[in-house]
């Protein structure tokens, strides 16, 4: 189907795409992961019409005016969600509820880590995690200026990249946290296995530091810890379906207003390459969009 796109979010992958460390780029190239917008054209037997208000994970990039998209990775959102927001939470929000609530599995009980705490999926997990009622909710940051900033969203501590470790082995008794969520990788990933209670889970998704995390097998198995891994692009790519009531479910939540995503900036897209730059500087927080 072809949806005319009103905005499209930046994401760090864009960023790994455009510099060469996302795979095989393919030109010509488009970058842009998620978009929100309005249908122009459907097939004949497709279940949405044209003016539909969507947001949808299209083929071939998002920083354009159309794009197409297949069918089950479009969603439908209710009017009383702005575009802006609708464009903010398709990559992020998704990622968030999956990583929670499925890969790490987290109980109310719990202790976590949530690294890049004001970042788009950071911003995410902490809001989920608080409408889970999670016992502790600790977030990373390289600046301790965003403290106050994920404070709001629901953290209830946040340290930095430097301290975590021995903050979270002081704050759990030196037992550790549960889950950790880590989107760095490189030193972040070595330095939250050294504050990974036993049992616990870390739960890897990125590596926004371009640095591969390390560990020793022996930090796995002798501690019954389990080190997980997700992708959203793969997961779009050969299991799209498992998308479908996720998308539902968050898309409900920020149509009720329970959880919503902070802006930082927004961008036209003739101005594409500042939203990048601004993303880089690493002094946003929220989500960054770009209005086409």
């Amino acid at each position: 189907m072809l949806i005319k796109i009103a905005y499209t979010s930046v994401n760090y992958a864009d960023i790994k795409k455009r510099v060469g460390n996302k795979g095989k780029g393919k030109f010509p190239m488009m970058l842009g992961l998620d978009c929100a917008g309005v249908i122009e054209e459907v097939a004949g037997d497709a279940s949405f019409s044209k003016g539909d208000r969507v947001i949808a994970f299209p083929k071939s990039g998002t920083y354009a005016e159309y794009v197409i998209a297949n069918e089950e990775l479009v969603y439908k959102i209710p009017d009383s969600l702005s575009f802006e927001q609708a464009a903010a939470m398709p990559t992020v929000s998704i990622l968030s509820y999956i990583l929670l609530h499925e890969i790490g599995q987290v109980k109310a009980t719990d202790t976590i880590v949530i690294h890049s705490g004001a970042g788009g999926v950071g911003s995410m997990l902490i809001q989920l995690a608080k409408l889970a009622r999670v016992s502790k909710i600790i977030a990373t940051v390289g600046d301790i200026r965003k403290k106050d900033y994920c404070i709001n969203l629901g953290a209830d501590i946040v340290c930095t990249y430097e301290t975590f470790t021995d903050e979270v082995l002081s704050l759990t008794n030196q037992q550790g946290a549960n889950i950790i969520f880590d989107s760095m990788a490189g030193e972040v990933t070595t330095k939250s296995m050294e504050c990974l209670a036993l049992y616990g889970t870390l739960v890897q998704f990125g590596n926004s530091s371009g640095k591969a995390g390390i560990f020793q097998t022996s930090d796995v198995h002798r501690s019954c810890r389990n080190v997980k891994g997700f992708s959203l692009g793969t997961t779009r790519q050969y299991d799209p379906k498992r998308l479908k009531p996720v998308a539902e479910k968050v898309i409900d939540l920020f149509g009720k207003g329970e959880i919503e995503l902070p802006i930082a900036k927004i961008f036209p897209l003739e101005r594409a390459q500042e939203a990048h730059l601004f993303m880089e500087g690493r002094q946003y927080e929220g989500k960054i969009l770009i209005k086409i």
